[in-house]
């Protein structure tokens, strides 16, 4: 049977994470025909009453709390109320059942509220980080960070870090290939790391020729990831001293230049290991690694897993990527 995904929906709320949720779990992928892909469930506490949105609109959702309670995975959306006693008890159940529980922005108040965050790492949009830290003071609240994988609850942070987090669900069910594809319909980056920093100094960086150099040397990097590169030679790529050009990337990408490179060469390794072609040391040296015992060190940062493990969960033994 398919994995059932559940996404609450509840008066007053802000469609877009609803909406982010319904893209990726809910759309049609004709593009993915050989994957047996989820059966997405918008679930309320009243199931058939009339829910007013944010913009001046309104909804209904067919199923009830004992359909969330029942599915593989349950998502919360932000959600500004405290949860009810209801609520509460559905999240318990799913996670009594073996569900995976997953917020996005505030949502992670109605997680922390069933207890299940206590003495975990867990985030939320970095403006509610404060409070969801007061109101749960047992829960490890880490405001500097798009998403947090705890294995059977995850957080994420703020409305658009909710994509990073459900495309990173749909690559650790379905390999990155999968996740390419559908980063690709949404037209997004298939991975940004999740202890990337949420906050950037300017999410709208002025357009100048420091911005257009950034751009050239990454695009520059991207394609020469197997090379050595260093943050002299991307400076100088982009046109700029070292002290501007740190400057401006970090601003621009909320990493440091070197962090991301890293990060991308995690990424190109993925598929790599998933075609179950090639020994870690050959992928490692592939994407531009030093040291096979670097890559094995980066990749568990990012991962949160190692290589071989990866690939012993991502990859058919036919060599097919799962």
């Amino acid at each position: 049977m398919a994995h059932t995904v559940a996404v609450l929906a509840f008066d007053g709320m802000a469609p877009f994470e609803l909406g982010v949720v319904v893209e990726v779990f809910g759309l049609s992928r004709p593009e993915l025909a050989d994957v047996d892909w989820y059966d997405l469930r918008v679930c309320a506490e009243e199931p058939g009453r009339e829910l007013r949105a944010v913009g001046g609109f309104s909804l209904k959702a067919e199923h009830g709390l004992d359909v969330l309670a029942a599915a593989d995975t349950v998502i919360v959306p932000g959600c500004a109320a405290d949860p009810s006693a209801a609520l509460v008890g559905a999240l318990r159940r799913a996670h009594a059942r073996g569900a995976r529980l997953v917020s996005i922005c505030s949502g992670a108040f109605a997680l922390a509220a069933t207890g299940l965050l206590d003495g975990r790492r867990a985030t939320t949009h970095w403006r509610y980080a404060e409070r969801l830290a007061e109101r749960y003071p047992q829960v490890e609240v880490d405001p500097d960070v798009l998403y947090v994988d705890n294995g059977d609850v995850l957080t994420s942070a703020g409305s658009a870090a909710g994509i990073d987090l459900c495309l990173y669900l749909v690559r650790s069910d379905h390999g990155a290939a999968v996740a390419n594809t559908v980063a690709r319909r949404f037209v997004v980056p298939p991975h940004r790391d999740g202890g990337q920093a949420q906050f950037i100094e300017a999410a709208v960086a002025p357009v100048g020729p420091e911005e257009d150099g950034v751009a050239r040397s990454m695009t520059w990097a991207l394609e020469r990831l197997r090379e050595p590169l260093t943050v002299p030679g991307l400076a100088r790529v982009a046109g700029m001293s070292e002290r501007s050009y740190l400057r401006h990337f970090t601003r621009r990408n909320g990493v440091s230049p070197m962090r991301w490179v890293i990060s991308q060469r995690v990424a190109a390794s993925l598929p790599l290991l998933e075609s179950g072609e090639g020994s870690v040391d050959e992928i490692a040296a592939a994407v531009g690694f030093e040291s096979t015992a670097t890559y094995r060190h980066h990749f568990g940062r990012v991962m949160r897993t190692t290589p071989t493990g990866y690939r012993r969960a991502f990859a058919r033994p036919d060599g097919v990527p799962a």
